[in-house]
Formats: structure tokens, sequence, C-alpha cells
């Protein structure tokens, strides 16, 4: 191949846990490139909450001083079940709060405490805050001319472009506009600056969660000289003589040798779009069910598919082999349609989720990853995996319903366009969203039969503080029951997605590719979705995805580091500003 380059170290994927690697080892002085598939950077991280979980961090040990490491373990055994693995646990609570201090100190990546409960803080070890951190909004001017790259948000989930904080704090407002005065001012001075950033940009400038933590982790590595090649995927690794030297990649030039002397890193995204394989790690796409990810649509096991060929090992060992998202799919005019995360409006007073039968399965304030667990489990048998959030004119207007935005936003399109069912009746919604009517109208009886004094006899929703967080803190007694009494009804279909798969490539510790022997592919490491999580296929708190993925990167690059010095081997490459190296790749691409 003509045109081919070296580096040290080679990250193949965007996102936050290939980024932290890279800027790691940068920082260590290697020579990294990263290459990324899309014509945009950030994966899926550029899409997420942005929030990381990392028990001990020093934000955090100022909300709860009383929490221990000791605490944090029996937490992390409890949640793992059969599938903790100690020595992994133990470095990622031992490197956790150093990552943070570390991109804190070294880089422009900041993080904002939050006020997140775990998501089971009734557990053994569980905590009612302290062990969750968001990333600082960010004004992504400080990209430069790469601005343009950076993937832009979910558009469902933004309102005309703007980002909202993934705390309760900034959304409390914008459902409050109508109703409180300090509510509206601040509501008014956010579109205000949105409008402008359109105007001169074309796009919000001020990003907040995932969009802020990708645009700081990107700032960072190109500032550190670390090229980002977009719409450049890799297409092979590269082995001589038993070790991984580097990857054949694709660029607008043709095909092209990148040669990686000290390793390549596998941080891909993991498997949310390879249709084949979630065909047999996904239940209910195993018995011909529908799935919607909102994650990239380039996340396709590039990275695993890539290290099996090698002889790494890809097993689907957990129950639950992704983290479940419940999603609804939102018809817009172009005939496109968008995808819907259900975060927010589950939690909510008055909004019960049912099933096809119209009857209640799971309590819906639990968390996502619990809700779509339960809708797998509830949904046995049958082919379609669904239920129906359901709620009342009141609750309606109160908190909107998925896509479908609290009053004053008219809501007449979305039933004109079916995304929004509708019925003067329960029996009529029932009839109009091909549900059970006799079922909807006794599960709505008996849940109203609690709910009018604030109580969820069947499953206790508002009985955690986790349960409480996103619900409406001044609905009194329960922040999350409220009785569905006032027609009309409304309902939206929710089918099953999912914000990143668990199963996934088995390494070291230190992110080393292993193969079935137990024995590590020399020079191949793997990083973020495409290394198996740590949370056994569960999800125990806000962040779960994001804290270990950095924290791991984070270790990833250390290593590499380490072996380099180890070796006597010298960084290859003075530090420079990233448009020079971005233009020397870019040339020899």
């Amino acid at each position: 191949m003509s045109n081919d380059f070296e580096c040290d170290v080679l990250v193949i994927g965007s996102g936050a846990a290939g980024l932290a690697t890279a800027i790691t080892a940068r920082k260590r002085g290697l020579d990294v490139v990263v290459i990324e598939k899309e014509a945009v950077f950030g994966g899926t991280t550029a899409l997420s909450g942005g929030v990381l979980w990392i028990p001990m961090n020093h934000h955090g040990r100022k909300q709860n001083p009383a929490d221990t490491r000791e605490a944090v373990r029996d937490y992390m055994v409890q949640q793992t079940g059969r599938h903790f693995e100690a020595e992994a646990v133990e470095c990622f609570l031992d490197n956790g709060p150093r990552m943070v201090e570390f991109f804190e100190r070294e880089t422009e990546v900041k993080f904002v405490p939050t006020m997140y409960p775990d998501y089971h803080p009734d557990a053994h070890g569980g905590a009612d805050v302290g062990r969750s951190i968001l990333a600082a909004p960010y004004d992504i001017r400080g990209l430069g001319k790469d601005m343009a790259r950076l993937k832009p948000p979910l558009k469902t989930i933004t309102f005309i472009g703007m980002m909202f904080n993934s705390s309760n704090a900034d959304l409390k407002h914008f459902f409050r506009a109508t109703k409180s005065l300090t509510s509206f001012v601040y509501v008014a001075k956010r579109l205000a600056t949105h409008i402008k950033e359109l105007a001169l940009y074309k796009r919000g400038i001020n990003v907040t969660s995932g969009n802020a933590l990708a645009a700081r982790l990107a700032t960072s590595a190109l500032d550190l000289g670390i090229p980002i090649l977009t719409s450049t995927p890799a297409k092979e690794i590269l082995m001589e003589r038993g070790k991984v030297v580097g990857a054949r990649v694709s660029s607008e030039g043709g095909e092209r040798r990148i040669t990686a002397r000290k390793g390549v890193v596998l941080a891909c995204g993991g498997f949310p779009h390879d249709i084949q394989r979630i065909a047999k790690a996904y239940p209910h796409v195993a018995r011909g069910g529908e799935h919607v990810s909102p994650t990239p649509v380039g996340n396709t096991g590039d990275g695993v598919n890539m290290a099996e060929a090698l002889g790494a090992v890809v097993d689907i060992r957990f129950e639950d082999s992704s983290a479940w998202m419940p999603i609804s799919r939102v018809p817009y005019a172009n005939g496109e349609v968008g995808v819907f995360p259900h975060l927010l409006d589950r939690y909510k007073p008055g909004v019960i989720g049912v099933l096809q039968d119209g009857q209640r399965f799971t309590n819906e304030s639990n968390s996502y990853h619990d809700v779509g667990a339960a809708m797998i489990r509830a949904c046995k048998g049958r082919k379609d995996t669904a239920m129906w959030l359901v709620c009342d004119k009141t609750a309606l207007a109160k908190y909107g319903l998925g896509y479908a935005k609290p009053a004053p936003m008219p809501t007449g399109p979305l039933v004109r366009n079916g995304y929004l069912l509708k019925g003067r009746t329960l029996a009529e919604l029932a009839a109009n969203a091909g549900i059970d009517a006799a079922g909807l109208e006794r599960t709505v009886r008996e849940y109203n039969a609690g709910a009018v004094e604030g109580r969820d006899t069947q499953f206790g929703r508002g009985t955690t503080s986790f349960n409480r967080y996103l619900a409406d803190a001044e609905h009194k007694p329960n922040p999350c029951v409220a009785p569905v009494a006032t027609g009309p009804f409304y309902a939206v279909k929710v089918v099953m997605g999912d914000l990143g798969t668990f199963d996934g490539i088995r390494t070291s510790v230190v992110g080393e590719v292993l193969k079935r022997d137990g024995s590590a592919i020399e020079g191949l490491y793997a990083v973020g979705n495409d290394r198996q999580s740590i949370m056994g296929g569960n999800y125990p708190g806000a962040g779960i995805t994001h804290g270990p993925n950095m924290t791991f990167g984070f270790v990833t690059g250390k290593h590499l580091a380490d072996k380099a010095e180890a070796r006597a081997e010298p960084a290859r490459m003075a530090p420079k500003r990233a448009a020079s190296r971005v233009e020397e790749l870019s040339e020899a691409l």
C-alpha cells in the first residue's frame, strides 16, 4: 500500500473510552492516532447522558463523606452476582478516582456532581448520592474548525436542537415554564441564546451531557496533537510473526496501512447494530421481536469481529447482554423516523406501562434497564416485545409523554401521524392502540384505588430514592403516583432498544485481548463497549458505562506507556499542535 504511515498506538473509535486511552498514552509521550469509521467523531458518547459512575470520586466524597470502598465493593458483589470479577473491580475502584483527577487536572475535561442515587439504593452497599458525576457543559467553539465534525445529539431529545442537562434541575424549568415566572425567564434566556447560536453557527454551541463529554475529550486530544481521522474505517487488524502490528484502513484515497509500533486499541462501540450477533444475544430478537437501537448505526461490531478473526473470545455470557432502553419510533413529516429513548416520562405520576393484555408488569419508575429487562421477560412467548405508556390529559399537559411535549406545545400533529394514540375513554384508547380493553380498564381501576392515596399496591412505585429522583417532587404524597382518571386518555407504543452492549471481547484487566486459552494476543487491546463489561449484564447506577469505560481506557493507556518505557523505547514524536499532525496524515491518506 502506498502512502502508509506509522504511529506508536492506533486507537480505532472516537468515543469516551477510545479518546481516554489516546489522551492518557499521549500524555506519557506516545505518538497516537485515532481513526473513526463515521464522518463525525464522538461515537455513542456524543448521544449519551454524559454521566460517569465513579465511586469515591472527589466530587462525590463531598456529597457523601460516609461512603466507603467496602460499601461499594459489597454493592458490586451484590449487583454482579456470579459474574463478579474481583481483580477488575479492584482495578476500577483504585483507578476511577485517579482517572477523574487526571483528566480534570491535565485536560479540558471537567465534571460536576449530580444528585443521582444508585439505581438500587436499598440494596446492600447502595448509596443515595455521591457516586455519579456529569460532564460539565461546554462551548464547542473550543473545537475550532473541528466543531463541524462533532456528532450532534439525538434530534428527538433536543428542542429545536437545544440540549438539556441530564440534571433534574435543568428540565424542571422547562416543565414549569407556564407556571413559574422564574422558570419562564430561565427558559426564555435559554431559547434566546440558542436561536442566536443557530443563526451564527447553524447548531447549538453550548452543549451538555454526552455531547459535552465527547467535545471536551476531542478538544483535549486535538490540542495534544492526536489526529482524529474521520471517515476512516478499519478493515483488518494486521499481524506479523504472531504480533499485531497495525491495521488496514479505508479512506477517500483508497486502502492504506497504519503501522502501530506499540499496539492497536479497539474502541468501536460494541455490536448493537450487528444483526447476526444480536439475533443470538438478544432474547426478544431471537424470537422475532423488534429492536431499535439509538446508538450510532456504525456500531456494527467491527471491533469484536476483527478480534474474533484473530482468535479472541467474544462469548455471550450475560442474561442481559446490553443496556436495555425502552424507545418509541417518531415519524417525521419528511418521512424519516426518529428514535426517542424513554428516560423521563415513566417516572412521572399518572403514567403507567401496560402490555398488550392491558396489564402492568413492573415498577415503571425503575431504571430504563430494569424496565427493559422486565419487558423482555414479561413478553416471553410472544413475538412482539412491547409496552404502551398510558396517561390521562392531566399528566400529558403537565409532563408530556415520550416525544409529545407538555402544554402549551400542540399534540394534534402527533395524534394525526399515529405516534400519540388517543381515546375519549379507556376502551376507545385500547381499541386505537390494539390493547385488550377489559384488561386496561381493570388495570387502571385497580391502580387508581391506591393511587388516589399515593400508593402503588402492586409494584411499590416511589419507595426508593431513585424512583423519586426523576419524578415530580412537588406532587404529594408520592412523586411517582397519581390516578389515571381524566379523559381523554393517551398512549405511546414502546419497543426495545439499547444504549450499548455489555457482552464483548474478553480481556485482561489492563485491556489485553485474550484467546480461549487465556493467553494475550500481543499488541491488541480492547476498551469501552468492545470490552466485556465488569457489571455482569446489570445496571447498578447512572454512568456505569462511561465510568468503567474511561477508567479502563486510562488504565490501558498507562499500560501501553509503561510497557514502552520498560523496553526503553523513546517516544518517536515531540509534542506538536493537532493541525500540523492532522494535515500530515491527511496528505498520507
